[in-house]
């Protein structure tokens, strides 16, 4: 049986998902979304038994983008990668991203799914959709601007020039760029963080981030008013000191 092309791992209320095609600088290919596709199954289905997602990568480069070997070849349905990077971006769960190595223009489309991006000194985010003839249809004129402003993200793509961790960090693609070897601890601790947040506001939080992302401020100021979750089942323990004893 072949190794899996997305590993799936968990740590209590932390899910890893670990892109494992290395030898193809991770890129994606059809096999790679309908096991990606699957594991969001499960994560769906474990609610709120889980807090956190994280999504990483084997090898010494995040995604190098499609994997245009198999550009034009039958999908399980009509915009098929385009709709799993929205399932992964609309989990109620946070997502954490942790990029090292190159994160092209697929890969940074999935890459933007994320809440929180985090990169290594070595990062390297680049949309090259020009360089191969190609406009995006996974997201990318619609999550890159909306995460790093309308001027910065023409830039990037009708350029196609990287931009580096530290540049990812000051542009705010990425939240923070890290020490090489520092990545996966700074993503253990963003992760452990979130998973020891009430599991009620995390979902909440979320759900008012997206939902009011447009909105101008008043009206996203009455949608927070009356859309409000309330208090969760928790409060009184977290209040009290006897939560998690």
């Amino acid at each position: 049986m072949s190794e899996a092309l997305v590993l799936f791992e968990r740590d209590g209320a932390i899910a890893t998902l670990t892109l494992n095609r290395p030898d193809k600088r991770n890129a994606l290919n059809i096999a790679l979304w309908r096991e990606l596709d699957a594991h969001l199954d499960a994560i769906e289905a474990a609610g709120q038994d889980l807090a956190v997602v994280v999504l990483r990568a084997t090898g010494p480069v995040f995604c190098a983008g499609n994997d245009l070997k198999e550009r034009g070849a039958p999908t399980p349905s009509r915009n098929y990668q385009a709709g799993i990077i929205t399932r992964l971006a609309e989990l109620p769960q946070a997502v954490i991203v942790a990029i090292q190595g190159g994160c092209f223009t697929g890969g940074l489309e999935l890459a933007l799914a994320g809440d929180i991006i985090l990169a290594s000194e070595n990062a390297s985010f680049a949309d090259t959709h020009g360089k191969f003839a190609l406009v995006p249809a996974w997201g990318m004129s619609q999550r890159l601007p909306r995460r790093v402003g309308q001027w910065k993200a023409r830039e990037m793509s009708l350029t196609g020039l990287p931009v580096s961790g530290k540049e990812a960090e000051r542009i705010g693609l990425a939240n923070h760029c890290v020490l090489n070897d520092h990545l996966d601890a700074k993503t253990r601790e963003l992760a452990a963080a979130i998973a020891g947040q009430s599991r009620h506001s995390v979902f909440a939080y979320k759900k008012l981030y997206a939902e009011q992302a447009d909105l101008p401020l008043h009206a996203g100021l009455a949608h927070e008013v009356f859309n409000s979750a309330g208090v969760g089942r928790d409060f009184v323990e977290r209040v009290t000191g006897k939560f998690g004893k």
